[in-house]
C-alpha cells in the first residue's frame, strides 16, 4: 500500500509538471502549429515571429506573420502582417467549436501577382482547398471556429505580373470587415477561415487592379523608350 501511495504521488507530480510546462510553453506551441500547418496548407513557407496569449481574459496577438508565394511566382511573398490581435471566449477553448469575438489584422502588406493563368491568391486558395479535402471531411473532424468579426485594417497592397519580373506597383486596398464567419455552419476549420480571408482580399484587389491595364502601360513605356532610342541613333 505504501508503494502504491508513492506511485500515485509520482503520477500526480508528473501530471502537474506537464500542465505547468504546457502553460509556460502554450505560446510557443501555438506558434509552431501555425507555422507547420499553415505551410502545409499553402504549400509555401508560413513564418511566425511570436505568439502571446492571455488565458485569463482571452486576449492575444500573433506577431510578424508572413506567407510566401507558392512555386511559380516571382515576388517574395503574398502577405506580411506585423500584428494580428485576437479576442477569444476562454470558456469555450476546450470545446469542439472555439468562439473568437474579434480578429484584427493590422496594416498587412499584400502582393497580388498575376502568374501563368492564375494569381498567387488563386494558387493559395486552391492549395488550401486541396489540403482540406472533401466537404464531408472538413465538417466532421478537427477543431472548428466561429468568428464574430474579422477586420483587415490599413492594408498596403502592391500588384505585379510576369512581364514585370518581380517588380511591383502600389494599388489601393480598402479596409475589409467580415462578420459571423462559420456561424451558420456551426463552425469552420481554421483552413477554411484562411480561405475566407484570401477570398476577401482577392475580391477587393480584383476590383481595383487591372492586369490588362498594367500590360498596356508597360507596353507604352517600352514603345516610348524605343522611339527615344531611334531618335538618338538617327541624329
Amino acid at each position: 500500500m505504501k508503494r502504491m501511495g508513492w506511485i500515485v504521488v509520482v503520477l500526480v507530480l508528473l501530471v502537474a509538471s506537464v500542465v505547468l510546462w504546457l502553460r509556460g510553453n502554450l505560446d510557443g506551441l501555438v506558434q509552431e502549429a501555425i507555422a507547420a500547418q499553415g505551410s502545409a496548407m499553402v504549400r509555401a513557407r508560413v513564418g511566425v515571429g511570436g505568439v502571446e496569449l492571455h488565458p485569463k481574459d482571452g486576449k492575444g496577438s500573433i506577431r510578424d506573420l508572413s506567407v510566401d508565394n507558392p512555386a511559380g511566382f516571382q515576388t517574395p511573398y503574398a502577405l506580411k502582417v506585423g500584428t494580428i490581435a485576437l479576442d477569444l471566449d476562454v470558456a469555450g477553448l476546450t470545446q469542439d467549436v472555439v468562439h473568437i469575438r474579434s480578429l484584427v489584422i493590422e496594416a498587412p502588406s499584400v502582393i497580388y501577382e498575376q502568374g501563368q493563368g492564375a494569381t498567387n491568391l488563386d494558387a493559395i486558395q486552391r492549395n488550401i482547398a486541396t489540403y482540406l479535402g472533401p466537404t464531408e471531411k472538413k465538417s466532421s473532424s478537427g477543431r472548428r471556429l466561429v468568428v464574430d468579426e474579422l477586420r483587415i485594417h490599413g492594408a498596403r497592397a502592391q500588384a505585379s505580373a510576369a512581364f514585370m519580373q518581380g517588380k511591383t506597383v502600389a494599388v489601393p486596398l480598402p479596409d475589409i470587415t467580415l462578420r459571423d464567419l462559420g456561424k451558420a455552419q456551426g463552425g469552420i476549420p481554421p483552413g477554411e477561415l484562411g480561405r475566407e480571408v484570401v477570398q476577401a482580399l482577392k475580391q477587393k484587389l480584383a476590383a481595383g487592379v487591372s492586369f490588362d491595364s498594367l500590360g498596356k502601360s508597360a507596353g507604352q513605356v517600352v514603345d516610348k523608350a524605343g522611339e527615344v532610342f531611334k531618335g538618338l541613333v538617327g541624329r
